[in-house]
């Protein structure tokens, strides 16, 4: 017998099918006939749940930012120096791309960017919570004396973010040959150093030894 599904649990499965087929044939491509073949639906089927190909998209947009805040809140607990959980946090959000790889590809897509602003605000919104988060950890760091005082946390910040967007990037058009998180772990290393009293001294002068 035929266990009909929720309307939720259709949804669900419809937004997870976006997801794949956005990473399969690119979000540009991805259509919602596509979509119905995948879920075994007909495409009347999946206005049903989505009306308009926005509203799908800004639920794609929702269960990805679900995604990222659950495992940011995650990394971020816990008693650790404030630059540990910079590097757990950056690491959390790399593994989390490599694992889901639709998000570069939307991240970077004409759906993105040029067609959908319910789409492109949402995504603007995630990152700016995240680039916060960071520079929130960065100015605890500052503080700690892990760091150095001089650093702007904000602009520290977009430094971090922008490492792990542009790795991305590389990482995707790469054709993914290579580990995203290990990369991401050995920059964000020099970064880091780049912002330490192992670079420059405590009293801000450029460490020559």
């Amino acid at each position: 017998m035929r266990i009909r599904k929720s309307a939720e649990a259709r949804k669900a499965e419809i937004v997870d099918a976006a997801l794949h087929l956005a990473d399969k044939v690119g979000p540009d491509r991805l259509t919602t006939n596509k979509i119905a073949e995948a879920v075994g639906l007909t495409q009347p089927g999946i206005f049903r749940h989505f009306p308009t190909k926005q509203d799908l998209w800004e639920a794609v947009a929702s269960h990805i930012g679900s995604m990222m805040e659950a495992r940011w809140k995650k990394a971020g607990n816990g008693d650790r120096p404030a630059t540990d959980r910079i590097r757990v946090l950056i690491g959390t959000q790399l593994r989390l791309i490599q694992s889901t790889p639709a998000i570069p590809a939307i991240l970077f897509s004409r759906e993105l960017h040029t067609k959908n602003k319910g789409l492109r605000n949402a995504f603007f919104g995630l990152m700016s919570r995240f680039h916060r988060l960071i520079a929130g950890q960065v100015a605890q760091a500052c503080a700690a004396g892990e760091l150095r005082k001089d650093i702007d946390p904000d602009d520290a910040a977009f430094l971090i973010v922008g490492l792990v967007q542009g790795l991305a990037v590389r990482w995707s058009i790469s054709g993914r040959n290579f580990d995203l998180t290990e990369e991401g772990s050995r920059l964000l290393e020099l970064q880091l150093s780049g912002f330490s009293y192992r670079s420059f001294g405590p009293d801000g002068e450029r460490d020559a030894s």
